[in-house]
């Protein structure tokens, strides 16, 4: 081994995990543009996880770019804004990125309008009380912007007696293809550091580290320029799949192994999106809701790949079509990267808060391997992040046995992918172990009543 690759093995971290190739050659040199809008948006009511929104407009109204039309229906749920100007068309059913159909609002937009949005008189966010913070970032309608969709205010809200020492700022970015949170931290990094500044001083953490993997280095440069004399730190990290799962993220960057069972917040840490950093500046700064979203539409199947800002609940096939619509052999579109993403089932679902990238795949990059008996080599045990068992919980899957998975601590599987990258059997172990916590999600909701 030479002495590089020694240096290289010291740097920080986590255990297992795979390498799969980058792929983000296609746009991440690409500046973000702004895709035109549309007539028709579709916002449906549960684009985050939790409770969905509550209407507060009904049909007929007419709205403005940025409005409120829907406000949380709990603590666990946040508000939707209206992406455009134009009129409430429709409160229905419409069909979601997985094919069922869930309640949405459907807006017209109006064509004779700027659609400018018209920024607000900043929010005194440092007089505010740690709860009026809260509330105004619930009513932003803040998520996570990587793709899970979390409410960024549940983050926020620390038990009594708990203190968090570290603001964790995620630039990993270590799905291939995605390129959105490093054209955020090359174009706008003046806004990344705002938005960690406002986050960290709020939950009264110490410093922010800003965590980017070194295949970003003008990234990382920009961000260490922009900082000036906050205390706040960007770290770069070995470039790893899954480093952008949270508790990955603190390992390789604070040498901190979050228990089984526990949060990040049980350990001092809080861990935001470099998105929704910046979602949080421009609500305080600006009064701009989050009512768009950065999208990287990218993939052998696209003709002009693109980093794009679109409005949310833009019809995917609007935005395809502006990058000059699909190949000819394109076979499968995909919502999010190629290892944690899902399939749309069609391409007028809208685009939503978790919507981080559109991949277009033609079928030599769909085609399934044919399957084979596990061998028990134990690949899918050396790449599984969390130390868990993937080839027993596909083994139990395929007998229908979840409650045993369940006892199993299937609950701690992120559903990462790396099991199913890494077995040479072609066995699909992340599908299986989905569909078996489909399974126990909705036995514990028919026991729950």
């Amino acid at each position: 081994m030479s002495l590089l690759n020694s240096l290289l093995n010291l740097r920080p971290t986590f255990r297992h995990g795979v390498h799969p190739d980058p792929l983000k050659e296609q746009t991440v040199d690409l500046p973000v543009q702004r895709v035109p809008f549309v007539s028709r948006y579709v916002m449906p009511l549960g684009q985050h996880i939790g409770v969905p929104a509550k209407p507060v407009v009904k049909k007929g109204d007419t709205v403005a770019r940025g409005q409120m039309i829907a406000e949380p229906g709990a603590f666990m749920s946040t508000a939707l804004h209206s992406p455009v100007t134009g009129r409430v068309v429709g409160i229905e059913p419409h069909r979601y990125t997985d094919g069922s159909f869930k309640p949405a609002i459907e807006i017209e937009a109006d064509p004779y309008a700027t659609q400018q949005f018209q920024p607000r008189p900043p929010i005194d966010w440092e007089s505010l009380s740690m709860d009026g913070f809260i509330a105004e970032v619930q009513k932003a309608g803040i998520v996570g912007m990587g793709g899970a969709a979390f409410p960024a205010h549940v983050k926020y809200a620390i038990p009594e007696g708990q203190k968090i020492s570290n603001l964790l700022i995620n630039g990993a970015e270590c799905e291939p293809y995605l390129t959105t949170d490093h054209r955020l931290m090359v174009e706008r990094p003046e806004s990344v550091v705002r938005g960690a500044e406002i986050i960290r001083r709020k939950l009264g953490a110490e410093k922010a580290t800003i965590g980017v993997e070194d295949n970003k280095p003008d990234a990382i440069e920009i961000l260490s320029r922009t900082i000036g004399n906050e205390p706040i730190e960007v770290v770069g990290l070995p470039m790893k799949y899954p480093q952008g799962a949270e508790k990955m993220l603190i390992k390789a960057t604070y040498g901190i192994e979050i228990p089984a069972g526990q949060l990040p917040r049980d350990c001092g840490i809080v861990v935001n999106n470099v998105g929704t950093a910046v979602a949080v500046a421009e609500w305080f700064d600006l009064g701009r809701p989050l009512m768009e979203r950065v999208v990287t539409v990218s993939g052998p199947g696209i003709h002009y790949p693109a980093n794009l800002t679109v409005p949310l609940g833009t019809p995917i096939r609007e935005v395809l079509k502006f990058c000059g619509g699909l190949s000819e052999n394109t076979r499968e579109v995909i919502s999010g990267g190629p290892m944690m993403g899902a399939p749309i089932a069609s391409l007028d679902v809208p685009v939503l808060k978790g919507t981080s990238g559109i991949l277009a795949f033609t079928a030599a990059e769909t085609g399934r391997p044919h399957e084979y008996p596990c061998i028990h080599c134990g690949r899918c045990l050396e790449a599984c992040p969390y130390f868990l068992n993937p080839s027993r919980f596909a083994r139990l899957a395929k007998a229908r046995l979840f409650d045993e998975m369940n006892a199993l601590n299937v609950s701690d599987c992120v559903e990462c992918g790396a099991c199913t990258y890494s077995c040479p059997s072609g066995i699909p172990i992340v599908q299986h172990i989905r569909t078996a916590k489909n399974n126990l999600r909705q036995q514990h909701k028919r026991a729950s009543g």
